[in-house]
């Protein structure tokens, strides 16, 4: 038997996990089935390679997707610092250049002497200590063996991505260059302007376009954060522009007024070749995404380097058969990732980091990590172990899972926010300065 961890998934948890234990002097065998075996979301067979947007979320200090960052450049993340490395414009997001992006991360991998990775599908749960971090879409014979060492349910929902198009078959004498509340010329994103008849147009083509998956999608079928822009726009005529397509601190230079719906573009790498359209994830058939998102004006002859994509995932209910340390109580087993349901690539970086920690502990008679609930981190941590939880949902980071202020006082929700953000600061610090044993010198 193997004497080291068996990390199983070479996605974000999977290589956060066998880094971080690889630092700590164990030895891993890394575990990726592609591209022997690939997945109906993946696109290559890199090591870390981002499925769906290319953006890790905000930045921002009084925001939960900014504070996670920050925990996780303070717990020593390597995958955030490769992501801070690749980073492309983004306004006040942390968006990367997917290729660089993995690339640093096949690099950090490759440079840890003690990390073995093999190009294999793992159709049963080996023994020994292992972290499965296969993601929402291992193979169903690992998937069965998982539901069947959980002893519990199989939960899923419809996730999306979003089309990519060529920025060399954009018109930029319609498209213009602006963040929102950003003076023209200078924001991150591309925009499209839509005047009321071309929105109209736009979305009458949307939601009467056909689709891949076939059926009306009740809402806890989606999860929330990625719903199709057709599901959105079905839901109202106008519900996607006070959404994806908000026009609010936009000015079209053609006009100098704001323009009635606007699309956004974010990069996706760092030159500037290839562009995302923000926030339209679809199940629309290929051919019907290109009829339909070519009715945007700036893109009517844009060519698509990669359509979008609707996929099923599947999550166990993480409560009810993971103890606190994601491990499945009475084995040596851990989960790790989006199957546990924490949604997200920040969050899947966390989790892996979590799993090593856990698992670093256990070989060395440790106590397991407990974060303060008052972090971001520990508050995800907290709602996906609680088994008073139910209806379990995949979760991202957010305030509202975060334990309330206790001083009384009333403050605006930026204030309270920040106050959430300075707490958990403060309180991690100090947790991280009392587990030398698992962040100090001597632990690595």
């Amino acid at each position: 038997m193997f004497d080291g961890v068996i990390v199983i998934g070479g996605g974000l948890a999977g290589c956060e996990c066998a880094l971080q234990l690889a630092d700590r002097g164990i030895r891993v065998r890394l575990y990726e089935m592609r591209p022997l075996v690939s997945s109906p979301a993946h696109h290559s067979d890199h090591l870390a390679e981002l499925v769906c947007s290319n953006s890790f979320k905000s930045t921002r200090y009084d925001s939960a997707a900014g504070m996670l960052k920050r925990e996780l450049r303070a717990m020593g993340s390597v995958l955030m610092d490769c992501a801070d490395r690749a980073a492309v414009p983004a306004g006040g997001a942390l968006a990367v250049d997917r290729g660089l992006f993995s690339r640093y991360v096949e690099e950090a991998i490759a440079s840890r002497s003690n990390i073995e990775v093999i190009r294999q599908e793992v159709t049963a749960i080996p023994e020994g200590r292992v972290v499965i971090a296969a993601g929402p879409l291992c193979s169903p014979s690992l998937s069965e063996a998982v539901l069947g060492l959980v002893g519990g349910e199989s939960l899923s929902f419809y996730d999306a991505a979003a089309p990519i198009v060529d920025a060399a078959t954009l018109d930029m004498d319609v498209l213009f260059s602006q963040s929102r509340y950003e003076e023209q010329g200078s924001g991150d994103y591309l925009n499209a302007p839509l005047s009321r008849e071309e929105y109209d147009a736009f979305i009458d083509g949307l939601v009467g376009a056909e689709r891949v998956i076939l059926k009306d999608f009740e809402r806890r079928d989606l999860f929330q954060a990625c719903q199709p822009a057709e599901e959105v726009a079905r839901t109202g005529k106008d519900a996607i522009r006070f959404g994806a397509m908000k026009p609010v601190g936009l000015i079209d230079p053609r006009t100098g007024k704001r323009p009635w719906a606007a699309v956004q573009l974010r990069a996706e790498n760092a030159e500037h070749t290839a562009y995302n359209l923000v926030g339209f994830q679809t199940n629309l058939t290929f051919g019907e995404q290109k009829r339909v998102f070519r009715m945007i004006p700036g893109l009517e002859n844009a060519e698509f380097f990669r359509y979008g994509v609707m996929h099923r995932n599947t999550f166990v209910d993480a409560p009810h058969v993971l103890d606190r340390s994601f491990a499945v109580p009475g084995t040596t087993v851990r989960l790790a990732g989006q199957i546990t349901g924490t949604e997200g690539y920040t969050e899947a970086v966390a989790s892996g980091l979590l799993a090593a920690l856990n698992t670093f502990a256990d070989m060395r008679g440790l106590d397991h990590v407990s974060l303060p609930d008052t972090s971001v981190f520990g508050a995800l941590v907290s709602y996906a172990t609680d088994p008073s939880c139910v209806d379990y949902q995949p979760m991202h980071v957010n305030f509202g899972i975060i334990p309330p202020l206790e001083d009384g006082k009333r403050r605006s929700k930026r204030d309270r926010y920040t106050a959430y953000a300075d707490r958990g600061g403060r309180d991690l610090q100090a947790y991280i300065a009392s587990r030398v044993d698992l962040f100090g010198l001597d632990a690595r």
